[in-house]
């Protein structure tokens, strides 16, 4: 299997990069292919501006029919071209940054908007289970300062399922990405302190590495599926849980 692997943090020696660097060996022993894009490093532009489709004459800048014809028209840029090229290479791909102010860095969130273009990613008409990344599985890896029980679901965060489902359903899945549960890792200033220690991270980790294949998805419903009536893609009365509510709804359970 080829992994691509996307690190989001500044420090390369920082638990973000010594868990991509564990993902990288244990992936590579069990016979996989990685690649990294390491967004820092790459002096990644965050930014969608007009620098981004040079041969665009439209005023003002429509950034999603820009991005649809330059991207038709093989004129994106170089740095997106190459972005792109792994993520065709990629059967499973693992985003790996740290939760700052209950989100992805920013640079990751441009990695997204930038690579992500239209015609590419999206705008086929197919989209949430069925996009163009269908067949492919991700998975965010993500360290968190707070614990486990500030990111549960009585937590004064809030449920951590809940703050990366803007990541999870609404980029990835929406894309076609078999979405994966997130691999999380609380207390991470304070591991041996608050949370596991880090020999007891790392066996855990290599058990979600070695089982990427075969670890069940994010249940998420697809646009595909029925559930949702075709002109307002609302969830059909009755479906959901009898508690659930939010985003829970859009989780098809066996019950």
């Amino acid at each position: 299997m080829n992994v691509l692997l996307v690190l989001a943090h500044p420090e390369r020696h920082s638990l973000n990069g010594a868990l991509v660097d564990i993902a990288t060996r244990e992936l590579n022993s069990l016979g996989h292919d990685v690649q990294l894009s390491d967004l820092y490093r790459m002096d990644w532009k965050a930014t969608v501006d007009q620098a981004d489709f040079p041969h665009e004459t439209a005023d003002p800048l429509n950034v999603a029919a820009a991005s649809a014809r330059a991207y038709k028209a093989g004129q994106l840029t170089d740095d997106v071209k190459a972005e792109q090229e792994k993520l065709r290479w990629a059967d499973a791909v693992i985003f790996q940054f740290p939760l700052w102010w209950f989100s992805a860095p920013a640079i990751l969130k441009g990695w997204f908007e930038r690579v992500f273009s239209a015609g590419f990613a999206y705008g086929t008409g197919k989209s949430y289970g069925d996009g163009c990344m269908k067949g492919k599985l991700a998975m965010l890896s993500v360290t968190i300062g707070g614990t486990e029980h500030d990111y549960s679901a009585r937590g004064i965060c809030g449920p951590i399922d809940d703050l990366l489902f803007p990541l999870t359903h609404g980029t990835l899945f929406y894309t076609g990405f078999t979405t994966l549960p997130s691999f999380l890792v609380h207390s991470a200033d304070r591991l041996e302190e608050y949370g596991e220690g880090f020999s007891e991270l790392v066996e855990r980790y290599r058990e979600r590495l070695y089982a990427l294949e075969t670890t069940a998805p994010i249940p998420f419903r697809s646009a595909a599926s029925g559930d949702y009536a075709p002109r307002t893609r609302e969830l059909r009365p009755g479906l959901e849980d009898q508690n659930a509510s939010g985003f829970r709804l859009h989780l098809k359970t066996t019950s």
